[in-house]
């Protein structure tokens, strides 16, 4: 049976605000809160509430026969849960259904594995984090920002834990062979590929309402019918592509919407099925290894990573952000690391690109998007000199910070020890059979001893000593007359 394996993209990056050169060292805020709001909640509105909204009938009406799966970077969470709250909570009812699944990524959208392989984990691991205190599910499969891949990048993947990986699909580096079946890496075979199918894809994301495409419209049942098409054995048609073309790119009167809602019916008729990607790599085993000595992504003709270092500003401005990252990452201000996530978005290099037009750019030309870049992250930079000084080398940073920790545990675990010390000492409990006799009441004194019948010794003439109370006079007494 074939399955259709949807996938989406949600991200939006902090846009930074207009900051010159004279804003450096006074000012340390670099977003543009307003315009990062406008936009979050036009795309809400317009697309992301809407989608959600249809997916969830989706899987309503069809018994949770439709699925699919998402990744949100961690930038879209902070700006979604502070600008536009109500789409966490549509995708919070998407995973109620258990017919959605969420994918692990980049806390801050980062080129990070292209260059920092320990900043890079560590986002990973604060994004998956989050996915799972948001939505309950710990995520088992990875997509790299912008679905970029290499050998070196699948290792990294496959240390951290993960079972799959998606890929961009790109022709260079599957040749002839189809990406309608799950492969594996050729550097980690343990680690499952699942391949972008870019013409389908492409046919939703960005040709569904293109007038002058041979194939316009597009509609639900002709889809499918390409799908049923494909040779039998090619069991995976995997669909990834932004969220924002359900109702953004493609506009809601395009019929984007009513071609979701009709998908699963024809699917039906055709014996196609929807599965999410952990499905997918269950089902299926790998048929080939797959290698890829050189970065590949889904962006540009080439699908590789020159929209965002193929020119000179990309790459100055790239790797004066990567020198001081071990400075970064001994730092303990929240407000600092934060700023580094943030400013390690990739669409700020894409920004400053000059291969293609940037339709989606707040700046009047690439030169703008460098400049306004480079003066925040040289007062960033100070910031970062002011608590961790270039002078001291970072080895000895790593071990005054090392010392200062140690010292910190030190000075915690004395003050336990002084707290117990100046607490007030309980009364100690006494083992069972040892426990004082209570004290008689007054009333009780008048009352007559009562007598004590002896036990008749079994073998051993004499007995353990008891701890019992000391006899009055008057038992004594009668004791001593016995023993005469």
């Amino acid at each position: 049976m074939k399955n259709i394996c949807f996938y989406f993209q949600i991200h939006q990056p902090h846009r930074l605000k207009r900051y010159r050169f004279f804003n450096i060292g006074g000012d340390h805020y670099y977003y543009d809160d307003f315009a990062n709001e406008d936009f979050i909640q036009r795309v809400a509105e317009i697309s992301f509430v809407p989608a959600n909204r249809v997916m969830l009938e989706i899987i309503k009406e069809y018994k949770g026969k439709f699925k699919a799966a998402f990744s949100i970077s961690g930038v879209a969470l902070d700006q979604l849960e502070i600008y536009a709250p109500e789409v966490i909570d549509g995708f919070k009812e998407l995973a109620d259904t258990g017919c959605v699944e969420f994918l692990a990524e980049t806390q801050g959208h980062s080129l990070a594995s292209l260059i920092d392989p320990e900043g890079f984990k560590q986002q990973v691991k604060n994004h998956s984090e989050k996915i799972e205190i948001l939505f309950g599910q710990k995520p088992k499969v990875f997509r790299n920002t912008e679905l970029i891949y290499s050998d070196d990048i699948a290792s990294l993947v496959y240390e951290m834990g993960y079972t799959g990986i998606l890929t961009p699909g790109a022709k260079r580096t599957l040749g002839w062979k189809s990406p309608n079946y799950v492969y594996q890496s050729a550097e980690q075979p343990k680690l499952k590929l699942l391949m972008r199918n870019p013409r389908f894809s492409d046919d939703i994301a960005t040709r569904f309402s293109n007038y002058s495409w041979s194939e316009y419209p597009l509609t639900a049942d002709k889809f499918i019918g390409w799908i049923a098409a494909t040779p039998k054995e090619e069991q995976v048609i995997n669909l990834f592509m932004n969220y924002e073309v359900l109702g953004n790119f493609q506009k809601k009167s395009s019929g984007i919407f009513d071609f979701m809602r009709a998908l699963p019916r024809f699917a039906a008729e055709k014996n196609i099925g929807f599965a999410t990607p952990s499905e997918i790599l269950s089902l299926h085993k790998p048929v080939d290894s797959i290698s890829s000595m050189h970065p590949i992504s889904w962006v540009g003709e080439e699908r590789d990573i020159s929209a965002w270092l193929g020119n000179s500003l990309q790459q100055e401005a790239f790797n004066k952000l990567y020198e001081i990252a071990e400075r970064v990452s001994l730092s303990q201000s929240r407000r600092l690391v934060q700023d580094w996530i943030y400013l390690q978005s990739s669409d700020h290099f894409y920004y400053m690109g000059t291969k293609n037009d940037l339709p989606f750019s707040p700046y009047a030309s690439p030169y703008e998007a460098f400049n306004t870049y480079m003066n925040v992250l040289s007062d960033f930079k100070e910031r970062v000199e002011a608590e961790f000084p270039s002078s001291i080398e970072t080895e000895e940073l790593n071990s005054l910070l090392t010392t200062i920790h140690n010292q910190a545990d030190e000075i915690e675990r004395l003050e336990e020890m002084i707290k117990k010390l100046e607490a007030p000492e309980k009364p100690e409990s006494k083992p069972k059979g040892t426990a004082k006799p209570k004290a008689v009441s007054k009333a009780k004194t008048d009352e007559k001893p009562k007598s004590v019948t002896a036990k008749k010794p079994v073998s051993k003439p004499k007995e353990k000593k008891e701890v019992t109370p000391k006899p009055d006079k008057t038992v004594a007494a009668k004791s001593k007359a016995v023993k005469k």
